[in-house]
């Protein structure tokens, strides 16, 4: 799939208190270590070398109301125009001192779960990440994606996304960009991110 348009993004997409309010939201819930979907569908534990951040999962209405037009909006006027009709449960993600996530994607084998009609035989399509802090209050944590020029994703030149350095930037990205979150060097970084669902790509 050849895509002229890599990722979508506002600058200045939630407002400082709707930033605020989710940060308040996702502080006052008990928080877990986050963990990986592998390929074969089963959520297991990695070590902190691939990945190490706190996350609490955030299904509030009000959130997906300020979120869901981004993801409409960068699906038309990106062209991607992908076939998808469900959000998972949006994703508070707080990254300490020397905390990161490693290259991956988002996407891998279709949901096998007959008993939730909304993700069985569905795959990750579209990908949402939102900066919630204020870069004053953190340093590093940057998102990153990678293209894969090279088959050695280590030789590739990663490309930054600085549009969305600050306070309630929104990027949307197709979910099989590999990316990653580089390591906090001083402070705490909270971010936001979402995953819409759709039928495998045929």
């Amino acid at each position: 799939m050849i895509l002229n348009t890599k990722y979508y993004f506002w600058k200045n997409g939630l407002s400082s208190k709707m930033c605020d309010d989710i940060i308040k939201l996702g502080l006052s819930k008990k928080s877990k270590k986050a963990t990986v979907r592998r390929t074969n569908n089963k959520t297991q534990k990695t070590t902190n070398k691939y990945r190490d951040s706190q996350v609490v999962f955030l299904d509030d209405l009000w959130i997906y109301n300020a979120i869901q037009p981004f993801i409409y909006e960068a699906n038309k006027n990106a062209n991607w125009n992908f076939q998808w009709d469900w959000t998972e449960s949006t994703q508070f993600t707080i990254y300490g001192p020397n905390q990161h996530y490693n290259w991956h994607v988002d996407t891998s084998l279709p949901y096998n779960e007959p008993k939730n009609i909304n993700v069985h035989g569905k795959i990750r399509k579209i990908s949402m990440s939102i900066c919630l802090s204020d870069p004053k209050n953190f340093k590093g944590g940057e998102l990153e994606f990678n293209y894969r020029e090279h088959k050695d994703i280590t030789k590739c030149k990663p490309h930054k996304v600085k549009e969305i350095n600050n306070k309630g930037g929104v990027v949307v990205f197709p979910s099989d960009t590999w990316h990653r979150v580089t390591p906090v060097t001083k402070g705490t970084r909270y971010s936001l991110v979402a995953w819409s669902l759709g039928q495998p790509f045929k």
